[in-house]
């Protein structure tokens, strides 16, 4: 045990039982729509006592998660930050607002969107690299002095699908440059999650910020988004049948949110990167695990970073 919070367990593995008691910290959580990786990730965090901010697109369903959380936990301690990652000013917006919460000991990139059609926003940006990287690293730019002042983490959720991704997302983000293919673009976004991951912790410890970066993937998790993508929604006719296929090969959500919750509580160093320990790391429970090399590039972590900077016009740490 370091400071506290236990270490992964060498012969065993890391498991829930693992979490420390989280009473005197808060943390935020993006993408908490009800029965997803971000709800469950919530979940757990609220039943060891932590203050838990539950951040998402609309009221109603930020209410409805809250409602099945305190259903479990009774006592827990909740929180609603509207903000919609795809819109530069909603981001802002909830950057001003969540100034109110104080130190942030853990913010956890959740949210995001899985191969849809190809839209662009109202900043011109294609909507898996707006909702998957630029939103989230403004929204962290902006809550950074929070996690600093408690000397936090970031961890920000990426997918095995990064290793499918032909090359760095280093294009202009307003062009589309050939055929728009929403598996590659979706792969993509999650390569960016990576990147920024690990420029983060970089440019922290350069800063000689006590923040760590971290990033997580859920494997083959059962979640909606994979209906949400290729139909705009997670039930009715098609894509309740596209979800129950999904469901029945995968691993659940509730399994699928602990690789996150080991890179949110266990003692690791930043830059480290969870995911599942079965099979093609598409379940199991959680362990650390390696990138493909591209993610590793030095050089693309920068360039992202500078676009990053020039779209979302923040600059940190």
């Amino acid at each position: 045990m370091t400071d506290g919070v236990p270490q992964p367990h060498a012969s065993n593995g890391w498991d829930l039982h693992d979490i420390p008691d989280l009473t005197a910290r808060t943390t935020l959580v993006t993408g908490t729509t009800l029965g997803g990786l971000g709800h469950h990730t919530a979940l757990e965090l609220a039943r060891v006592g932590a203050r838990v901010v539950l951040a998402g697109r609309s009221d109603d369903k930020l209410a409805a998660t809250a409602a099945a959380i305190t259903a479990e936990v009774p006592r827990a301690r909740l929180e609603r930050l509207v903000v919609d990652l795809s819109d530069l000013g909603s981001v802002r917006r909830a950057g001003d607002r969540a100034s109110a919460l104080g130190p942030i000991d853990v913010l956890v990139n959740n949210a995001g969107i899985m191969a849809v059609p190809l839209r662009r926003t109202a900043e011109g940006l294609e909507s898996h690299m707006a909702t998957n990287h630029f939103g989230p690293f403004l929204l962290t730019g902006l809550l950074l002095p929070q996690v600093t002042a408690a000397g936090g983490r970031v961890v920000t959720l990426s997918s095995n699908m990064h290793k499918a991704a032909r090359q760095a997302p280093l294009g202009d983000p307003r062009h589309q440059e050939g055929r728009y293919r929403r598996w590659q673009a979706y792969s993509q976004s999650k390569l960016a999650n990576l990147l920024f991951t690990f420029e983060l912790d970089r440019r922290c410890r350069r800063a000689s910020l006590p923040v760590k970066a971290l990033a997580a993937h859920p494997g083959f998790a059962g979640t909606h988004l994979m209906a949400n993508g290729q139909f705009g929604r997670g039930r009715g006719g098609a894509a309740s049948i596209l979800d129950a296929a999904v469901k029945a090969v995968s691993q659940s959500a509730a399994m699928g949110a602990w690789p996150t919750l080991m890179a949110a509580t266990a003692d690791l160093p930043g830059s480290t990167y969870v995911g599942p320990s079965g099979l093609g790391e598409m379940s199991g429970t959680p362990q650390v695990v390696t990138p493909r090399r591209l993610a590793l590039d030095a050089d693309a972590q920068r360039r992202l970073w500078e676009i990053s900077e020039e779209v979302t016009g923040i600059t940190y740490p």
